[in-house]
């Protein structure tokens, strides 16, 4: 059981050890990319603060390390990551860190919410779809998710504000929580639902078609393989053939992509945080760029860095249990 443990526990060192590598070379790239944005940083924290003398230019560059040779600034940031200090953000008056766990857990609320949605939708849709290849219920899943797929998401976002908050009155149509209600408990919480419904359907519609068109193409493909027909043929239903015979070997694509876009989805949340006032990464990435906030920027890539290659990891480990002979590689 011990060499069991041991073996299993290996490969995984082994991914955490290589993402620690990648985090590490995207935290490098970034700094020099944000480094490379034209202009003077000194000279925007000084005009935000209505002084542009020489000597406070030489104060700022001095606090922030920008008088500083650039290998010496990256070398200082580095050490600064590795103990989990962001820095300071001049726009925010507070840690980086700071900024950025207050607005990790809406977007993660958000985000966690519509992966599920989706890949929960699309494999049901795609299996639907695949097991009815051919007929009416086949052809509406299909041309409605190629609709999905090529409407904007934007669009599609303000289109159920209009229909579900302005029409209907069912949902409100922006915000993370009733602003001045003082809801607590179980109220709150449901506060919370009620705002996250259109933003999480707006962000995983999109992913939702891409999985049940990828799923329905797997299902009709493992249904032509051998031991599908040698279910079929001991007279197993097509229930039991299709959930523990096709739906295992189906899934291997649908959860490689679903791994994939995982941490695309923070990406994509940029828009829908905008669309429908979310107060999450996404949403304080594009202010930060607006006020060339780059300790606040450089922060927020790391994590975000960080988040996708746990989801990488996570999927991984998924597709190790989902296929077993992963495991032996």
């Amino acid at each position: 059981m011990q060499f069991t443990f041991s073996a299993a526990l290996s490969p995984v060192l082994v991914r955490i050890a290589k993402m620690a590598a990648v985090v590490l070379a995207v935290a490098v790239f970034n700094f020099f990319l944000v480094h490379a944005a034209p202009g003077d940083p000194a000279l925007v924290i000084a005009g935000q603060s209505g002084s542009t003398d020489e000597a406070y230019m030489a104060k700022i560059r001095a606090d922030y390390g920008l008088d500083q040779p650039l290998p010496m600034q990256l070398a200082s940031y580095l050490r600064k990551v590795v103990t989990l200090d962001l820095g300071f953000s001049h726009r925010q008056q507070r840690p980086v860190a700071a900024a950025i766990g207050e607005r990790l857990g809406p977007t993660l609320l958000l985000t966690g919410t519509a992966f599920a949605i989706s890949l929960l939708g699309g494999i049901v849709l795609g299996c639907l779809a695949g097991v009815r290849a051919g007929r009416l219920s086949d052809t509406l899943i299909t041309v409605v998710s190629l609709i999905v797929y090529a409407t904007p998401v934007f669009w599609l976002g303000i289109m159920l504000v209009l229909l579900f908050a302005v029409q209907l009155d069912w949902l409100p149509p922006f915000g993370y929580q009733t602003v001045g209600a003082g809801l607590t408990g179980w109220a709150a919480w449901l506060d919370h639902a009620r705002h996250l419904v259109l933003p999480a359907i707006t962000l995983g519609l999109l992913y939702l078609a891409i999985y049940a068109r990828l799923m329905r193409a797997s299902i009709i493909e493992v249904s032509h393989q051998d031991f599908v027909k040698t279910a079929r043929a001991k007279g197993a239903g097509e229930g039991r053939v299709l959930w523990h015979h096709m739906l295992r070997n189906a899934m291997l694509p649908v959860v490689t992509m679903a791994g994939v876009q995982a941490g695309t989805l923070i990406g994509g949340s940029v828009v829908i945080e905008t669309v429908f006032a979310w107060p999450g990464l996404g949403r304080l990435t594009y202010e930060a760029v607006l006020q060339r906030d780059y300790q606040l920027l450089l922060g927020i890539f790391l994590v975000l860095s960080i988040v996708v290659s746990v989801f990488n990891l996570i999927t991984d480990l998924l597709y190790r249990i989902v296929d077993p002979r992963i495991r032996a590689v």
